[in-house]
């Protein structure tokens, strides 16, 4: 869900490509005959499920980056990169399809929107499985998140390595945690009720307490969106009354940037959060996998709370800004805001010892018990 490097959330460049547009862009760019194309919702750029007739695999995304970031190849190219070698690490991470030209994305005009813009565009391969959003999670997978959220980013910073990977340096986007003050701008998208007023605590306690805490904090590369519609699962068990599932895919790598690994343990918590009946429980089985891979530092634990309200601030606030700007897509925008806002006033209305309390109680449990 990112929009450009700098600090400029979602402007009007979300691609309006339709399906029969979609299609031609299919066959003229990479070469495959579509026997079915549908859209897949979208934050600000489009996607596009896609079925063709040819060997092998016959299922793929089509991804049309927004505008604004596609003026950006070498920060696309860095994340189709990670992407590719997550795959060879051994993680359920999509692999691009070539181009005609045997290229791994390819910069393209089209659309019916008004303007000649231009935006980047790649096939990846289609990944099976269920979003966590359309599960009942229960520990076990909660705990499997939190491990996979470390492994990635651990191997990332420790393995991952390309000429332009510099260019994750992102230092005023907008979705990277370190940003939470850039929200002052765009918290008129709230106008003036209850939840305005908790968002500009989150972001004051968040200048005071976090933001000079950063350097502390052991940093690395984020995936940056580790939510519960980007990661996929699929059941590994008969059993009714306990379902265990497994990580069958891991979406959306737009969001990368460097920061701090802290900041994707918090992410996690808050997107497992959205769909849970008891959110507050979710934080301590998320970081005990987490820990389980890479054990927090006791300023990253301290920071916790205020970065999981942080991440609750971008969310709400970004998407109400973004939708005034896409009135037709709202029902995607604001799916966190369902219960998004209801979560973040609990934590305040429980407060910070309480919820951290039940976290870390949580995680501890697992070091006597660990799920198989």
């Amino acid at each position: 869900m990112s929009s450009g490097n700098d600090c400029q959330p979602q402007t009007l460049t979300k691609p309006t490509f339709d399906e029969r547009e979609a299609a031609e862009l299919v066959d003229r760019v990479f070469g495959l005959k579509v026997s079915w194309i549908g859209s897949l919702p979208s934050y600000d750029d489009q996607n596009f499920h896609v079925r063709v007739s040819a060997e092998g695999a016959d299922e793929y995304v089509l991804k049309i980056t927004n505008s604004e970031d596609s003026q950006e190849p070498d920060l696309i190219e860095v994340q189709t990169q990670a992407m590719m070698f997550l795959s060879a690490e051994g993680f359920p991470s999509a692999a691009p399809y070539l181009t005609k030209d045997g290229n791994i994305m390819s910069l393209e005009s089209g659309g019916t929107g008004l303007g000649s813009k231009k935006y980047m565009v790649r096939l990846l391969t289609y990944l099976p499985g269920t979003p966590v959003a359309k599960i009942t999670t229960n520990a076990q997978i909660l705990y499997e998140i939190g491990r996979l959220a470390a492994s990635v980013d651990k191997v990332l910073s420790e393995k991952f390595q390309h000429p332009s990977v510099k260019s994750l340096h992102r230092g005023q986007f907008i979705w990277n945690l370190a940003n939470v003050p850039l929200l002052d701008q765009y918290i008129y998208a709230l106008g003036q009720n209850k939840y305005r007023a908790v968002v500009e605590q989150v972001i004051e306690q968040f200048k005071g307490k976090v933001i000079p805490k950063l350097s502390s904090f052991r940093a690395c590369i984020n995936h940056g969106d580790l939510n519960d519609h980007n990661i996929l699962v699929d059941s590994c068990s008969a059993s009714l009354e306990n379902p265990q599932y497994r990580v069958s895919g891991i979406l959306d790598f737009s969001d990368m940037s460097y920061g701090y690994y802290v900041f994707e343990v918090a992410i996690a918590i808050m997107y497992m959060m959205i769909e849970s009946p008891d959110p507050l429980c979710v934080g301590g089985h998320v970081l005990a996998g987490f820990e389980s891979i890479l054990p927090l530092t006791a300023e990253e634990r301290g920071a916790l709370f205020l970065l999981v309200s942080g991440r609750f601030a971008q969310s709400l606030v970004i998407a109400a800004h973004t939708a005034l700007l896409y009135p037709e897509n709202k029902e995607y925008l604001t799916i966190t805001a369902k219960t998004g806002w209801n979560h973040l006033m609990t934590m305040f209305e429980v407060g910070q010892e309480a919820v951290e309390k039940k976290w870390f109680e949580t995680a501890q449990a697992y070091m006597h018990h660990v799920p198989a």
